[in-house]
């Protein structure tokens, strides 16, 4: 459910007062850590650092962020991937077949020598 039309979007005034501290285009990142501010047009070209829990993470803001919410650009969850038996497999197969190719530094394979190919 979003907010109500009549109440506006919600923006912290705390982070409205930090921007008007630091110049537009400033480098340095603003620490934030209320993830439900809704980006508005004046956090433009400015770096946040967003928190997401465990670090900051740095987010420059541009125009078509505007009207998002903070926290939509500082993801919580960090995903690895899924394990399992065949995971490992498939992974031992892929570095095998890697493994088995030689490459040449323009991307090509170099074909196998054998004693016939070898002239002195």
């Amino acid at each position: 459910m979003s907010r109500s039309l009549k109440k506006g979007p919600y923006v912290d005034e705390r982070i409205l007062k930090k921007i008007s501290a630091i110049p537009k285009g400033d480098k340095t990142a603003i620490k934030i850590w209320n993830r439900a501010a809704v980006i508005t047009p004046e956090m433009v070209g400015y770096t946040f650092g967003i928190h997401n829990g465990k670090d900051h993470i740095k987010v420059m803001i541009v125009e078509e962020m505007v009207g998002h919410r903070l926290g939509e650009f500082a993801p919580t969850r960090k995903f690895i991937k899924h394990g399992g038996r065949m995971a490992r497999e498939e992974q031992a197969q892929l570095r095998a077949t890697e493994a088995g190719k030689t490459q040449t530094p323009e991307g090509e394979e170099e074909p196998a020598k054998t004693e016939a190919s070898t002239e002195v």
